[in-house]
C-alpha cells in the first residue's frame, strides 16, 4: 500500500485537529463560578449575593444596553434611599417601587439628550452610594 506524501499529511492533520477538539472544548466551557479556574475568555457573571434589600439586576428588556440598564439601577436606588429618608424608615423599600418608577425619573437625572447616554452612570452610583450611606447612618442612630 504506497501512500503520497500529502495524503499522509492530510490524514495526520485530520487526526491531530480530532485529537484536540475535546481539550478545546473543555478549556471553551465558561462557568458561573466566581472562584476558582474560570478562564480569562468566560464571559461568565457571578450571581448576585442574596441581599433581599439590593435592588437586583435590571431585567434585559428594560433597555437596548448595560449601561442604561445600570443607570435605572442607579435611579432605583436613589429613589429608594430618597425615600427612606423623607419617611425616617429603616426598613426594606425595595418591593414598593417598580422599574417603571426608575424610567418615569429619567428626566429628573438626564445630563444630555443622546438616547443612548441619557445620564452619568458613576455620577449616579457616587449618589446611590452616599444617599444609601446616609440612611445607614440614619438607622444606626
Amino acid at each position: 500500500m504506497i501512500h503520497s506524501l500529502a495524503s499522509v499529511r492530510a490524514l495526520g492533520l485530520a487526526a491531530l485537529v480530532v485529537s484536540a477538539l475535546p481539550c478545546a472544548a473543555l478549556a471553551q466551557t465558561p462557568s458561573t463560578n466566581p472562584s476558582g479556574d474560570t478562564p480569562f475568555n468566560s464571559m461568565a457573571i457571578a450571581r448576585d449575593e442574596a441581599d433581599e434589600c439590593r435592588a437586583p439586576k435590571p431585567p434585559a428588556d428594560l433597555a437596548e444596553t448595560a449601561y442604561l440598564r445600570n443607570g435605572y439601577r442607579a435611579i432605583l436606588r436613589i429613589l429608594i434611599a430618597e425615600e427612606a429618608l423623607a419617611s425616617e424608615t429603616c426598613t426594606c423599600l425595595l418591593d414598593q417601587f417598580t422599574w417603571d418608577q426608575a424610567l418615569g425619573a429619567l428626566p429628573r437625572f438626564q445630563t444630555s439628550d443622546n438616547p443612548r447616554l441619557p445620564f452619568k452612570v458613576l455620577e449616579l452610583y457616587a449618589k446611590a452610594d452616599a444617599l444609601e450611606a446616609q440612611v445607614v447612618e440614619a438607622c444606626v442612630e
